[in-house]
């Protein structure tokens, strides 16, 4: 890794540093303002409910785009064209599925978490302690992959070579997260969200209207450009430039997809931000806004990559430290200079933080309101703080262990925590939602089984698959215990975690309908749901 100081040349690593620096001393002055309305459990979990649907969908935006949505994905078009741009369909895709089916009906259901919404009906305690391990398990893995890219980040774009410096530069990374946290609660951390999102939707605006301007606004002369400096050449623009023609790599793909979109509507993080918002129209509207501006900026990601192809070169970006995740700044540096470099490498470090801090408070969230309250106190908690305190302390000590293990994994494939976070949430998370919403039977034996299985399931198959041994590029390259073909698990955990839903409620007598019709007149008009907090 000696040659990451040269990694990017031309680049100035003070000015990236003075920029990032500028754009966390805003931000903190915000989640400071916001700071002094934050009183009360709701003000702390979900901004007080007094988010509008437009903000809220520019923070799910905020929240969503992380830096795989930017980095990677910029990098996948320009290496693998075609392969590359289906990540960004599986991401837009999975968000049908939130509006469709989950959006509308928790806002309505559930208070602040996940668990609200299954212990509706059913048993409380193993309900929610479930819910909060499956919550905090998808939360870590995805708050790993963060904190780990965030080393990659700095290496590339600061020049800073030594484990040592990307390991303070993750717990600076790790400490301004916590302070966003404990200080803003949710309200600040959406603020951060919409700063974050309107930055990197600006800028990926401002190269994709400076790439196709080279072209004279021409995409097919951009994509002829990124055909004529690819090795493989036509290849590009056709399927299976990185997924290949077996018959193992095709199922691997479809297994991906599965867990992409399905993945989306059981993750945590965005579930909670629906939440935030007054009624269950403003959470319906909130996802039509980030449907439309991830789409946008999916659009301009397959501009940047064919254009990082056409004016960087394939065989420049594979040979830069970061390899794929350099194609965005290097695309950047091509047009502006070491200014524009700045920006998107702020852009990028924002992007990281707003995702670490939304992932924080919805851990910190779950175990409070869930295992804290619910679990350990049975409902009644005295002191009407004592919640919000114990998620404060629970930020804390998930920011110290994302940041010991994001310093741990910086040298690890991260790609593949983020498809287990996924797969994690589609095989545990979306089965139970989807059966407590819409099926009458359901009881708390399903439930268990459909999540506990769910995540050993996912776990169990990504520790025996190609991910983590058996190949150059596993987690582990100098062994081999894989038996699991596929590195992706969704094609076999999810319908499993479905049909252990299923096996599970059928050999138990338990259930409550009348408690489902409760829910279901609630979920579909609203009536009795959490009503946004004045103060």
């Amino acid at each position: 890794m000696s040659n990451l100081a040269q990694g990017l040349q031309g680049s100035s690593p003070l000015l990236n540093i003075s920029i990032f620096a500028a754009f966390v001393v805003v931000t903190l002055v915000v989640v400071l303002r916001a700071s002094k309305n934050t009183k009360s459990a709701a003000d702390y979990y979900a901004g007080g409910r007094a988010f509008s649907g437009p903000q809220n969908g520019i923070a799910i935006a905020g929240d969503y785009l992380s830096a795989a949505s930017f980095l990677g994905i910029v990098g996948a078009i320009a290496l693998y064209g075609y392969d590359g741009f289906l990540y960004s369909i599986g991401f837009l895709v999975a968000w049908l599925v939130a509006l469709l089916l989950v959006a509308e009906l928790l806002r309505n259901t559930g208070k602040y978490t996940m668990g609200d919404v299954l212990s509706f009906r059913m048993k409380q305690r193993p309900v929610r302690a479930a819910a909060a391990t499956s919550t905090l398990m998808v939360s870590f893995f995805y708050l790993l992959a963060q904190m780990a890219g965030a080393g990659v980040l700095v290496s590339l774009l600061l020049g800073v070579s030594s484990g040592t410096g990307q390991a303070l530069v993750i717990a600076i990374v790790g400490v301004i997260m916590i302070v966003y946290v404990l200080v803003g609660g949710m309200k600040g951390t959406t603020w951060v969200q919409i700063i974050k999102a309107c930055l990197l939707i600006a800028g990926a605006f401002v190269m994709t209207a400076w790439t196709l301007g080279i072209y004279g606004f021409d995409f097919t002369a951009l994509l002829q450009g990124a055909v004529d400096k690819a090795p493989s050449g036509e290849a590009l623009l056709n399927p299976g430039a990185k997924y290949g023609e077996s018959s193992i790599s095709r199922l691997d793909f479809l297994s991906l997809g599965l867990a992409l979109v399905l993945g989306t509507a059981g993750l945590p993080h965005v579930l909670m931000r629906f939440y935030t918002v007054p009624t269950s129209k403003e959470a319906r509207r909130s996802v039509v806004w980030a449907i439309w501006l991830i789409g946008l900026f999916y659009l301009f990601s397959l501009v940047l990559g064919y254009g990082a192809a056409a004016i960087v070169g394939p065989e420049t970006i594979e040979n830069a430290p970061g390899s794929s995740n350099a194609a965005a700044p290097l695309l950047a540096q091509a047009l502006g200079g070491p200014v524009l470099l700045g920006f998107i490498a702020a852009v990028a470090f924002a992007t990281i933080l707003a995702v670490v801090a939304g992932l924080t408070i919805t851990a910190s969230a779950s175990f409070a309101h869930d295992i804290y309250a619910n679990v350990i106190k049975r409902g009644k908690v005295e002191d009407k703080n004592a919640e919000v305190r114990v998620a404060r302390i629970t930020a804390v000590v998930i920011g110290a262990v994302a940041i010991l293990g994001g310093i741990l994994a910086r040298n690890q494939n991260v790609a593949f925590l983020v498809a287990l976070a996924f797969a994690v949430a589609a095989s545990a998370n979306l089965p139970t939602i989807l059966y407590s919403l819409f099926w009458k039977r359901f009881n708390t034996s399903g439930a268990l089984w459909s999540i506990y299985g769910g995540v050993a399931s996912t776990v169990v198959l990504i520790v025996f698959s190609p991910a983590v041994s058996g190949t150059e590029n596993s987690m582990l390259p100098g062994v081999d215990f894989h038996w699991f073909p596929l590195q992706n698990p969704g094609l076999v955990s999810i319908p499993l975690a479905f049909f252990l839903g299923w096996m599970g409620t059928m050999l138990s007598k338990d259930h409550n309908e009348d408690k489902y019709a409760e829910m279901e007149v609630r979920s579909l008009t609203g009536a009795g749901a959490e009503k946004a907090v004045s103060h």
